[in-house]
């Protein structure tokens, strides 16, 4: 659901910035806390504009 690395998942995890289960040597993760960790980055529209440069400021 993530598409990241299995790596990039337990740095996650570790972070606590997402829930995980241990079952054994298998680790876990609802379905529910993914919905709501993926809710959380949501990016507020306007708030990126530092990533590509003003055509007026440029001239």
């Amino acid at each position: 659901m993530l598409s990241v690395s299995s790596r990039t998942l337990y740095r996650f995890i570790d972070e606590g910035l997402l829930t995980g289960y241990r079952f054994g040597r298998v680790i876990r993760v609802k379905r529910r806390d993914i919905e709501e960790f993926i809710e959380a980055c949501r990016i507020i529209p306007g708030t990126l504009k530092h990533l590509y440069p003003d055509p007026q400021q440029t001239q």
